[in-house]
C-alpha cells in the first residue's frame, strides 16, 4: 500500500527531489552524486531513503546504468513539478521584495483568448518585469488546474462542473457566435443565409456537451434540421482555420472575438447566419476563499475594462 500524504511529507527532503532529478538526467549514482554534492554511498543510501519513503521500487539496474521503473517516471515527474513551482516561488519572492514584476498563471476558453490577451497585453506595459504563463483549454480542463493551483484564474464556465462551489466567479461578458468558413466558401457574398442552406456542410465544431456544441445542437433542433452527422470535432483554433483555407465547403462555429481576430490574419470570413440561442456566459474564475494578489487585481480591473469597452462597441 502506498504510504500516507502526511508520511510522505515528513520523510521526503528537497534533496531527495535533486536526486531523482538527476538519476534521470545521468542514470547513474555517480553521476547524480556528483551533480547534487553528495558521495556515491551517499547517494544511494539517499535513493534507499526515497524508495522506502514511496514504498516502492524506483529505478533498476540494468548494463546501461539506472532505469526508471513506470513508478520512478512518475515520482521523476512530480520532482520537476516540485522544482518548477519553487522555482516559480522564488521568483515571485524575489519581485515582491523590489516591488515590483511577479508572476500569473492565467488561462481561457477559445472564446475568450482575445479578450484575456488584450488585458495581459496592457498589464505587460505597466508591469514590465511580470511573467506569464498563458493556458488555452476547455471549461473543465481549466477549472481543474484552478483546483489544483496551477491556475491562478481563468476565464472559462463554472457552469460545466460539478462542484461549482469550489470556485469563486464573476461576469465578464456574453459571448456571441458567428460561423466562419474560407473567403472561397461558395456562400461567402450572401447577403442572408439560414442554417438550412449550411445543413449539408462540413462542420468544425467542439466535442460532444460542451457549450459551444449544445448551442449548435440547439440551433438545429429548432430549426427542424437533422444535426450533421460527419463532423471534425476539435477545440484548436490553428487545426480549425487549417481546415477551412484547404476545404472551402468547411464551417466553423468560433466566438465573434475569434472570428474577427481571424479576418484580421488569414483567408477567412463571416457567413452571414445569425444564431439564435444564447450560451452561458464568459466568467472570472478563481479558487474560492483564495487571496487575491495585487498582479491579480491588476489584471482582474483590465480585463472587466477590456470585456466593458467590447460591449460598449
Amino acid at each position: 500500500m502506498t504510504p500516507s500524504l502526511n508520511s510522505i511529507m515528513s520523510r521526503l527532503h528537497a534533496r531527495h527531489l535533486r536526486l531523482l532529478i538527476e538519476l534521470d538526467a545521468h542514470r547513474s549514482l555517480l553521476g547524480a552524486a556528483d551533480s547534487v554534492g553528495l558521495t556515491q554511498p551517499g547517494a544511494s543510501k539517499a535513493l534507499q531513503e526515497i524508495e522506502t519513503t514511496f514504498g516502492t521500487l524506483l529505478f533498476r539496474r540494468t548494463n546501461r546504468g539506472l532505469e526508471p521503473t513506470a513508478a520512478g517516471h512518475c515520482a521523476i515527474r512530480s520532482a520537476r513539478v516540485i522544482q518548477t513551482d519553487l522555482s516559480n516561488l522564488r521568483h515571485d519572492l524575489d519581485a515582491i521584495l523590489r516591488g515590483v514584476g511577479g508572476r500569473l498563471a492565467v488561462g481561457a476558453i477559445m472564446g475568450a483568448v482575445p479578450l484575456l490577451m488584450k488585458a495581459v497585453s496592457e498589464l505587460t506595459a505597466i508591469q514590465p518585469e511580470m511573467s506569464f504563463e498563458i493556458v488555452e483549454g476547455t471549461s473543465q480542463f481549466l477549472l481543474s488546474q484552478i483546483e489544483s493551483g496551477r491556475l491562478d484564474m481563468a476565464v472559462c464556465r463554472t457552469s460545466v462542473s460539478s462542484s461549482p462551489h469550489l470556485f469563486a466567479s464573476e461576469f465578464v461578458q456574453h459571448e456571441t457566435l458567428a460561423v466562419i468558413a474560407s473567403v472561397d466558401h461558395p456562400l461567402k457574398d450572401a447577403a442572408t443565409l439560414s442554417l438550412e442552406q449550411l445543413a449539408e456542410n462540413r462542420w468544425i465544431v467542439y466535442r460532444a456537451n460542451m457549450p459551444m456544441r449544445v448551442q449548435l445542437e440547439r440551433e438545429f433542433h429548432d430549426a427542424g434540421l437533422r444535426f450533421p452527422l460527419h463532423l471534425v470535432e476539435t477545440t484548436s483554433i490553428l487545426a480549425t482555420l487549417s481546415l477551412l483555407q484547404n476545404q472551402p465547403e468547411f464551417v466553423a462555429l468560433v466566438s465573434i472575438d475569434v472570428a474577427q481576430q481571424c479576418l484580421q490574419h488569414h483567408r477567412i470570413c463571416i457567413l452571414p447566419l445569425a444564431i439564435q440561442s444564447v450560451s452561458d456566459p464568459y466568467e472570472l474564475v478563481t479558487r474560492q476563499a483564495s487571496q487575491e494578489t495585487p498582479a491579480m487585481q491588476q489584471l482582474r480591473g483590465l480585463l472587466l475594462s477590456a470585456a466593458a469597452g467590447g460591449s460598449a462597441r
